[in-house]
């Protein structure tokens, strides 16, 4: 039976981009499946915010990782957990890498920046990790995993704090001469220009995942012509739920009923079915 992890893998390592969507919990996780994505992106910042709380390190490794199991939990995809900075130093980021793979999770993705880190895209507070420091817990990562086909993705950080694109060829040469699976190039750019040049020097070194959160025009298609294996749609099911949640309680509040909202929510009936009411009833059955 092929693990999840090996799945991933398998993923990465096609001619094609697969494609990953944003979830903070098992609900959302079945629906990233169902809408026939191909990886489920445990995201950091979906987690805290679904908590009511900052990207910015304040809940704990246990916090994403409980987040992280009900998505394995819930889903037949791969789980790919963005586990921040890694929760502390290389002995923290060892435990990390035990706890996930021992929770079912395919692999995990840790950043290069400072603890405690701050959401990428905010304007302040983006200090980087020594680069030969990074490599080091890389290493550390690669060796705490038991299973071999566990996923140890690196991310790199450079065009986010504006060190440059050279920083950024270094840095993620570096992580992947100390054993990282793949290297997620990230930016803020409104176009992905950073990212091409990226791509154009890397050379499929290595597999490459990107994350369009603000070059949003791109194209997976583009993204996967360019060289990237791996496309992730980091947060924008979370801000769709947002604005939808937000619209159906004004309008029922306004109106002083839920008749004008009936055709656009689900109905209950759906619940039942994200949820398995029927295999649950049988096993009274």
């Amino acid at each position: 039976m092929t693990t999840t992890s090996a799945r991933l893998r398998e993923l990465l390592a096609a001619p094609q981009a697969a494609r990953a969507a944003g979830a903070h919990d098992g609900l959302t996780a079945r629906l990233v499946e169902e809408a026939g994505y191909d990886v489920v992106w445990a995201s950091s910042f979906e987690t805290s915010a679904s908590r009511a709380l900052p990207d910015m390190s304040l809940l704990t490794m246990t916090d994403y990782l409980q987040a992280a199991a009900w998505m394995v939990q819930s889903t037949s995809l791969p789980v790919l957990a963005d586990c921040d900075t890694g929760f502390g130093n290389r002995l923290n980021i060892a435990y990390t890498v035990q706890r996930y793979e021992a929770a079912g999770v395919a692999g995990i993705c840790l950043e290069d920046k400072v603890f405690p880190k701050k959401n990428s895209f905010l304007a302040v507070g983006q200090t980087l990790e020594d680069p030969a420091e990074f490599a080091a817990r890389i290493r550390v990562a690669k060796e705490a995993q038991r299973d071999p086909e566990f996923v140890i993705v690196a991310r790199v950080e450079a065009l986010i704090a504006g060190t440059g694109m050279e920083d950024a060829l270094t840095r993620a040469h570096l992580y992947a001469d100390a054993g990282a699976d793949a290297i997620l190039i990230h930016s803020k750019s409104q176009e992905p220009h950073e990212i091409k040049e990226f791509l154009e020097h890397w050379q499929r070194r290595t597999p490459v995942v990107v994350v369009p959160t603000t070059y949003f025009r791109w194209k997976t298609e583009e993204a996967s012509r360019a060289g990237a294996s791996l496309v992730i749609y980091a947060n924008q099911g979370l801000r769709a739920a947002v604005q939808a949640v937000r619209d159906v309680l004004l309008e029922i509040r306004l109106t002083g009923d839920s008749a004008s909202s009936e055709d656009v929510i689900a109905p209950v009936k759906e619940i039942f079915r994200l949820t398995d009411v029927d295999t649950w009833n049988a096993l009274e059955s």
